[in-house]
C-alpha cells in the first residue's frame, strides 16, 4: 500500500494550488506517495506556524518553511520566521527543500525539480501561468483585471470562494485535466461570473474610495465590501495609470488586511515590500506583499507607517523613465 502524504498550500493563491499540482503529481510518479489530504493555510498562521503539528509526511509549497516538512519550496523573501530556522534549512540540505527568492513563483521553482516526470504540456502552461500571475506579468492592467484566458477565470473565482473544498476541488482537478477543461467546468464558471460582474462594479467604486499622494503612491480604504462588489488588487493602475505602489486596507475577517504592490507596468527598481511588511508581521516578496492586522484603528496606523516606510526606502523617487 503506497504512503500517503498531506500537503499543504499558501490559498487562495493560483500559484499555490499549481504548486500543490506539481508536487503532488510529482511525488506521486517519482515515488509512489499518494495524496491523501490537501489543506490550505494562510499567513493568518504565521506567528504558531513553526509550533503547528502537521500531518506527515508532510509536504509545503509557496508557504513559509516549516522543520517538520520533508518536502518543501517557496520564493518568498520572507519564509523563515527566525535565523534560527534557517539555520535549520541550510543544516538540512536536502534536494527536497527548494529556496529561491527570486524566482517568479513557487511553481517556476518546482518546475526545476519536476520537468523531467511531468512533460504534459498542461502542466508547462499551469507553470508559465503561475509565473505570470504571481509576477504581475500581465500583457496590461486591462488583462490583469479584464482578461478572461482559463488561467485568469480560475484565478478570479478564489476571489468568491477560498474554500478549503474549492481548493482541493482545483487541485485534484488540475492534476487530471487542463486549464481550459478546469476553467469550462461549472464549479468555476459560476464563481467566475458572479466576480467579474462584482469587479466591474468595484472599479467604478474605486476612485472614490482612493488618493494618489504626491510621491505615486495610491493609498486606499476599503470599506466592507458591498453585496456583489469586488475591487481588484489592479484597481490602483487602472484609476492611476502612472502610480508607482499601491498601498491599502480591506476588511478581513473580525479585523483587516493590508497589501501594497508595486506598478508592474512601470519600470524601475522595486523597494522590498516583503522586508518591509515583515517588520509588522507581514510577508510577501519584492513587488508584493501583505499583513494581516487586528483592528481598523491598527490598521490606519499601519497603513500610515507603511507608507513612510517606502518612502524613506527610495520608493516615492521619480522614475528615471516613463516607459510602461
Amino acid at each position: 500500500m503506497a504512503q500517503s502524504i498531506t500537503i499543504y498550500l499558501h490559498f487562495p493563491c493560483f500559484d499555490g494550488v499549481v504548486s500543490a499540482v506539481l508536487a503532488s503529481e510529482y511525488l506521486s510518479r517519482k515515488r509512489g506517495l499518494e495524496t491523501r489530504d490537501i489543506v490550505p493555510v494562510n499567513y493568518d498562521r504565521q506567528s504558531s506556524w513553526v509550533e503547528s503539528q502537521l500531518s506527515e509526511p508532510a509536504v509545503v509549497v509557496d508557504f513559509l518553511y516549516h522543520p517538520k516538512a520533508f518536502f518543501w519550496a517557496d520564493h518568498h523573501q520572507t519564509t523563515f520566521a527566525s535565523d534560527a530556522l534557517r539555520a535549520d534549512f541550510e543544516m538540512r540540505n536536502s534536494p527536497d527543500l527548494l529556496f529561491d527568492p527570486t524566482a517568479s513563483s513557487c511553481a517556476e521553482l518546482l518546475w526545476r525539480k519536476v520537468h523531467r516526470q511531468l512533460g504534459e504540456p498542461k502542466f508547462r502552461e499551469m507553470v508559465e501561468w503561475a509565473r505570470r500571475i504571481d509576477g504581475a506579468r500581465y500583457d496590461s492592467v486591462e488583462e490583469a483585471v479584464l482578461g478572461d484566458a482559463p488561467a485568469l477565470r480560475i484565478n478570479q473565482s478564489l476571489l468568491h470562494d477560498s474554500s478549503p473544498e474549492y481548493c482541493r476541488f482545483l487541485v485534484e482537478s488540475l492534476r487530471v485535466k487542463t486549464l481550459a477543461g478546469v476553467a469550462a467546468s461549472r464549479m468555476v464558471r459560476e464563481r467566475y461570473a458572479t466576480v467579474r460582474k462584482a469587479i466591474q462594479k468595484g472599479q467604478k467604486l474605486f476612485s472614490s474610495l482612493s488618493r494618489i499622494e504626491g510621491n505615486r503612491i495610491v493609498v486606499f480604504q476599503l470599506p466592507k465590501p458591498a453585496e456583489k462588489t469586488l475591487v481588484s488588487r489592479y484597481a490602483p493602475y487602472l484609476a492611476y495609470p502612472d502610480a508607482r505602489y499601491s498601498v491599502g486596507v480591506s476588511p478581513h475577517g473580525n479585523g483587516a488586511k493590508i497589501t501594497a504592490m508595486r506598478n508592474p507596468w512601470r519600470r524601475f527598481k522595486s523597494v522590498p515590500l516583503g522586508q518591509i511588511f515583515r517588520h509588522y508581521g507581514g510577508g510577501g516578496h519584492q513587488r508584493v506583499a501583505s499583513v494581516l492586522v487586528d483592528n481598523a484603528v491598527d490598521a490606519e496606523a499601519t497603513l500610515g507607517a507603511i507608507v513612510r516606510d517606502i518612502e524613506s526606502q527610495g520608493g516615492g523617487a521619480a522614475p528615471k523613465s516613463k516607459r510602461a
